[in-house]
């Protein structure tokens, strides 16, 4: 069975075959920024890895040429490029008088708020690597993120003690730097500020600099010049089949390559723009796309605690927003509102992000009056991108770069080989899986891990030699090097935005004492986006199902999105032949009662798991489950 064969979906219904009228149709917009898409895509074509370039050194630049212009707003607050560039110094400073040298890890786990940015912003400034830790994770999860890291210090907000605390302060590796005043972490009775434990508060250690002179973080650290493209800018984690979270590589190179095909070709803010961004710094979105769209155009950036979709639009007012990233929940979720005023009361004129279902494309659009839509596909680890820069509806974009769309199987999630040894494309109209060519101009990072790196690579797919990035990910070609997202393979399944790993979830069901065995999986849910988590579960001889106890386990221990939606009582998970056989034929009949008898559970906020009803489909895609 090849990806020609797969079964269609509305995403590929609503989606469809190009031609160069479509095209043709968004060529005013963007003949008017003609520049800005041509500087972009010379950007793109032109730069190397061994250039000179860094996200400091960009952020640099714009503090030199608009000292005085808006970058940054949160909860009222406003901070200029002068000021960020002038207290991301003095982080830096920090940093290096706390042991921090060039390509050194410095972790971050920390909500959303100015001190995030100007963190990330001192970090990379000082010539290290920034580790996005997940603040929702907790436990054996974050202690395993924390790990991979092996950070020279880690930045902990006073808001995230709570995971802090969930791993043991032995187990952490760098010296923890809390960056806020006053706060307690509870790590064995140690405060904030407390020497010569590990310990600190930014102000505090900024004192420290006070006897080097108040002029501290007026002069940029030399490693920001010094840095070049190949060096590591951040690690963003990200979900794989093995089960625990991976750290995808994020170079300088490549992200000066997002911030020109995103920010200069595709989104093309202006100057006076303010970006709104309700995703956390640890979602690549927020940081390579929403960042790089903001630099790229020296515009402002407006963030937010969290998204709220009540709030929505009182944030974009309050905000001054005149653009916004969103992922496609995001989207879903302001649908779901009681219309109102409101609606078309805000400056949004161009949103851009990924995983916009297409059958809600023009609803969305005409409801809050968005005059573009940039939808783009991209991944942590994938060195490619597409981009929506012509304004084509039902599109994640145009790639300019080398990539196939190919037979697949779905049973292993691999690409397909025919009798030559060789891949077939799909062809237009085809739905297949993508794959990213990978060379010296277009190289793939991969992960902190080599063995886990060359899993994701096909090699001798079209000629002898060449080797291909598996994105893990269907897409629909439609031609004109366009295409459309329609699902995700393997073990990995999306959901709220996020990728969850079914081993991740299986490990934290299975510690439940009255469970047995457990197999997860992703289901389609009709109306939402991605697959909503579905655990398969056997209890131990003679135990009783506390719904209620095992969802307040489960919410303990997993990120809220994690966290499965149905979970099915089953007696005979012992008795399969295969795993994967038997996970196939439990994907395929999902909360389908009528082929099975087993009770279903779906989750509610208040009681837990509690017997699958009638419209709870409808409840978990409203989000009043």
């Amino acid at each position: 069975m090849t990806g020609t064969t797969a079964p269609t979906s509305s995403r590929i219904d609503e989606a469809r075959t190009l031609s160069p009228l479509d095209l043709a149709k968004g060529l005013p917009s963007l003949m008017s920024n003609l520049p800005s898409v041509l500087n972009g895509l010379r950007i793109v074509r032109t730069s190397r890895p061994d250039d000179t370039l860094s996200i400091g050194r960009r952020f640099e630049e714009l503090a030199a040429s608009r000292p005085d212009s808006l970058f940054l707003r949160f909860l009222g607050t406003s901070v200029t490029y002068g000021e960020a560039n002038r207290r991301a110094n003095r982080i830096a400073e920090v940093l290096k008088a706390h042991g921090v040298t060039r390509g050194d890890v410095v972790g971050v786990c920390m909500s959303n708020r100015t001190e995030v940015m100007l963190a990330i912003l001192g970090a990379v400034k000082a010539g290290a690597s920034v580790g996005l830790l997940n603040h929702h994770q907790r436990g054996e999860v974050l202690d395993h993120s924390q790990n991979i890291l092996q950070s020279r210090v880690v930045l902990v907000g006073a808001e995230c003690a709570e995971a802090a605390a969930s791993v043991p302060r032995e187990k952490w590796i760098g010296e923890l730097i809390a960056v806020s005043s006053p706060v307690d972490l509870p790590h064995s009775g140690l405060t904030a500020g407390d020497r010569p434990e590990s310990l600190a508060d930014m102000s505090w250690l900024e004192d420290e600099l006070a006897g080097l002179g108040d002029t501290v973080g007026d002069v940029n650290p030399p490693e920001t010049a010094e840095t070049v493209g190949t060096e590591t800018a951040y690690y963003i984690f990200t979900s794989g089949t093995t089960g625990l979270p991976k750290a995808s590589t994020m170079s300088h190179y490549r992200w000066n390559r997002a911030m020109a095909g995103f920010g200069l070709s595709g989104v093309r803010l202006k100057k006076d723009d303010v970006l709104l961004c309700t995703l956390p710094m640890y979602h690549n979105n927020a940081l390579t796309v929403g960042l790089g769209c903001v630099l790229a155009a020296g515009a402002a950036m407006a963030i937010e605690e969290h998204f709220s979709a009540s709030r929505f639009w009182d944030q974009a007012r309050a905000s001054g927003a005149t653009a916004a990233i969103y992922i496609g929940e995001i989207c879903r979720y302001l649908l779901n509102q009681d219309p109102g005023p409101g609606d078309r009361d805000h400056s949004i004129r161009v949103v851009t992000g990924n995983g916009l279902r297409p059958e809600l494309w023009t609803r969305f659009q005409e409801r809050f009056g968005i005059d573009r839509i940039c939808e783009f596909y991209a991944a942590s680890e994938c060195n490619i991108a597409f981009v929506n820069a012509f304004n084509v509806p039902r599109t994640t974009g145009y790639c300019p770069m080398n990539f196939a769309i190919v037979d697949y199987d779905p049973d292993t999630g691999q690409p397909s080989r025919g009798p030559d040894g060789r891949l077939t494309r799909v062809g237009t109209g085809g739905v297949g899986l993508l794959l990213s060519g990978i060379s010296s101009s277009q190289p793939f990072d991969g992960y902190t891990d080599p063995e886990a790196t060359e899993k994701k690579i096909v090699r001798d797919a079209f000629t002898d030699g060449d080797a291909w990035f598996i994105s893990g990910d269907l897409m629909l070609d439609q031609g004109l090097k366009h295409a459309s997202f329609v699902d995700r393979l393997g073990d990995t399944f999306r959901w709220k935005g996020e990728n969850v790993a079914t081993t991740e979830v299986e490990a934290a069901v299975g510690t439940y004492p009255d469970v047995d065995q457990a197999v997860v999986y992703g289901v389609a849910v009709p109306g939402a986006d991605g697959k909503a988590g579905m655990a398969a579960v056997r209890m131990h001889d003679g135990a009783e199902f506390d719904g209620e106890g095992l969802a307040r386990h489960l919410r303990e221990t997993l990120p809220s999105y994690a966290v499965p939606q149905f979970i099915r009582l089953s007696e005979e998970l012992e008795t399969t032949s295969t795993f994967k056989s038997r996970k196939t034929e439990l994907r395929e009949q999902a909360f389908d009662t009528s082929t099975f008898d087993d009770p279903v559970f779906v989750l509610s906020k208040k009681n837990g798991y509690v017997p699958f009803y009638d419209g709870a489909e409808r409840d978990i895609v409203a989000g009043t489950a």
